[in-house]
């Protein structure tokens, strides 16, 4: 290689970080000032780095087939910083795939009129005021959702985290509990300030102030005397899971609504984002977000039986250990999750097959499954071996999976990947519910076996706070649609 073309893949790299560098207030005052979630192939924006817009434009390898020209999608969202648009979530990716592919005579300020005409209204708030949220429980769940409502404070998220609720404080417990927040063995620091307020027991994160409660029950805490009303409160304990024990949260003064983030007991309803949010009503007062196993593999299953037909199938889950196995042999009331879990495969039980009737009624009985624990802290796995209602190849099941993941409503839930290197520390912090690895899919006439990543900890907290801002009416548009 010459010194010359040495010189020019340089200069094009400084020039693409230039721009990158660009983007990134542009964002942020987009999200603060006006609500608008800037995403690129569904991957957000916000609080990215350089490095992670230029990979983000990189990504649209994977999804159309070329890398998105950086000075393409600066320009465009410099125009869309020039409008005053109402809050929604707007794909700068797909915006500028599709305008490429227009004739050059159309201009780009007519191209994003005619595509953000629903919420070219002037600028609008789409709730009234600020909705209270709190934690109860504090774990693995809790603290990605913190880390979530804190990142997302802005003019298009009315949610505020007002408080986290845990058990009886000891001494240095508010310390303790700021650093578990501040720094995390797997999904790295927080992305800003976190400081304690020791005389009034609260914790402030990036200007957050969100109070510490200590409590042994959901119906022993006055909320109002914190200035706590009508909160949305997310038990993370997995403790209460019927509707009995769910409603003691009502019964506290200064709670509207429960959610919980694990599979519910009776005729509680289980929500899987994007598959049958629809059934959620400004009446429901408790909830339930499914698990992370259902949220990961629904979606995908949604979209084969609708195109496809699915006659019968085994879901095997390959699931991070978790805090309910040991670290080292000792007694536990379930079969198996007494051994060591970083040391050993552990096989055990899962409700997912059960529980994606719930979300998906046609498939009621058409489904087993079962789950082995393996010794990785976080990100797992679902394979699912189907007989699918009609022959099919790999080139068009990957590419009705490819096509979900991109241009559909649960284009959020369903990640694709063509990628032959991928393991599963690469998708630490995946927001998708589930990631399709396309690479390893196998079809044989009408019998498929799928292998979906996901996050069980990050792309499940995500589909969390979807639920979450259903509960609360903070519905955005998604553009382009």
């Amino acid at each position: 290689m010459g010194l010359n073309a040495s010189e020019q893949y340089l200069n094009e790299w400084k020039d693409r970080q230039t721009l990158a560098e660009q983007m990134i207030p542009l964002v942020g005052q987009l999200y603060r000032d006006s609500g608008l979630v800037i995403l690129m192939y569904g991957r957000r924006l916000m609080n990215a780095t350089t490095i992670d817009i230029l990979k983000a434009h990189r990504y649209a390898r994977q999804m159309v087939g070329e890398e998105l020209d950086i000075t393409v999608s600066f320009a465009m969202l410099e125009a869309i910083a020039s409008m005053d648009l109402a809050p929604a979530r707007i794909d700068l990716g797909k915006l500028c795939s599709t305008y490429l592919t227009l004739p050059h005579e159309i201009s780009m300020q007519a191209f994003l009129e005619q595509q953000l005409a629903e919420i070219n209204t002037g600028k609008k708030s789409p709730l009234p005021g600020p909705q209270d949220v709190v934690l109860y429980g504090f774990g693995r769940i809790g603290r990605l959702l913190a880390r979530l409502l804190i990142e997302r404070t802005g003019a298009g998220n009315k949610m505020r985290l007002r408080a986290i609720v845990v058990r009886g404080g000891r001494q240095g417990d508010l310390k303790k509990r700021a650093s578990l927040l501040r720094r995390d063995s797997v999904h790295g620091p927080f992305n800003g300030s976190i400081i304690t307020d020791e005389e009034n027991n609260a914790i402030i994160a990036n200007g957050n102030y969100i109070q510490v409660i200590y409590a042994d029950s959901p119906d022993s805490i006055d909320y109002t005397q914190y200035g706590i009303n009508d909160a949305l409160v997310v038990d993370n304990t997995g403790i209460w899971k019927d509707e009995a024990g769910l409603g003691l949260h009502l019964k506290s003064k200064g709670t509207a609504k429960v959610l919980l983030t694990a599979p519910a007991k009776g005729d509680i309803k289980n929500i899987v984002y994007g598959v049958n949010h629809q059934e959620i009503t400004p009446d429901d007062r408790i909830l339930c977000a499914a698990s992370c196993t259902t949220n990961a593999i629904v979606p995908v299953l949604k979209v084969l039986n609708e195109s496809l037909g699915i006659n019968s199938g085994h879901l095997e889950t390959i699931h991070a250990y978790t805090n309910d196995q040991n670290l080292i042999d000792n007694y536990h009331k379930a079969e198996r999750r007494g051994r060591s879990a970083p040391l050993n495969m552990v096989i055990t039980s899962t409700g997912a097959a059960k529980a994606v009737a719930k979300a998906l009624p046609e498939l009621s009985g058409k489904l087993t499954g079962n789950a082995i624990r393996v010794p990785t802290p976080n990100v797992s796995m679902a394979l699912m071996n189907l007989n699918l209602g009609r022959n099919t190849s790999v080139e068009e099941l990957n590419g009705l999976l490819r096509e979900a993941s991109l241009n559909s409503p649960l284009c959020e839930q369903i990640g694709y990947t063509t990628s032959t290197e991928l393991v599963s520390s690469d998708l630490v912090g995946s927001t998708e519910a589930g990631i399709v690895d396309s690479a390893a899919t196998i079809v044989e006439e009408n019998r498929a076996v799928l292998y979906v990543w996901y996050d069980n900890e990050a792309g499940y907290s995500n589909q969390v706070i979807r639920v979450m801002q259903n509960m609360t009416g903070l519905k955005l548009k998604n553009l382009p649609a």
